[in-house]
């Protein structure tokens, strides 16, 4: 009896005309590494603002913030809390200012990066790839 593995193993097998590329990668366009990087940074941007909200909302389900209340409170001369300082629209709002100045930082890296492997190339000649077809 012949099970899909029995049918895989037969095609692997089987040396097929499989032709062999190399090629040269000697130029990343500008706009276009200006466009992934900030896809990436956007991405980055989000998971940063969850990530923030996420821990905010664990540290006050677990009255951590309640219990450095109290801790502060005890070295604190008039009183001051810190959940007075360190509310939920305080932490998106540093939240959001982190998300805006990494998209900021990002896509600017990601430019500088193409840059200089541009230039790069000039000296090095590229970055040789290969490619095999199946």
């Amino acid at each position: 009896m012949s099970t899909v593995a029995d049918k895989l193993a037969k095609k692997s097998s089987r040396q097929g005309s499989s032709k062999q590329v190399r090629l040269r990668l000697v130029y990343i366009d500008f706009w276009s590494a200006v466009k992934l990087s900030f896809l990436a940074a956007v991405a980055i941007a989000i998971v940063t603002v969850v990530s923030f909200f996420l821990t905010y909302m664990i540290l006050q389900a677990t009255t951590l913030i309640a219990r450095f209340d109290e801790f502060f409170q005890t070295f604190s001369e008039n009183g001051a809390r810190i959940s007075d300082i360190v509310g939920l629209p305080q932490v998106m709002a540093f939240a959001a200012v982190v998300a805006i100045l990494n998209l900021i930082v990002v896509t600017v890296l990601g430019a500088v990066v193409a840059g200089i492997y541009n230039l790069a190339v000039k000296v090095t000649g590229g970055l040789l790839v290969g490619f095999t077809s199946n």
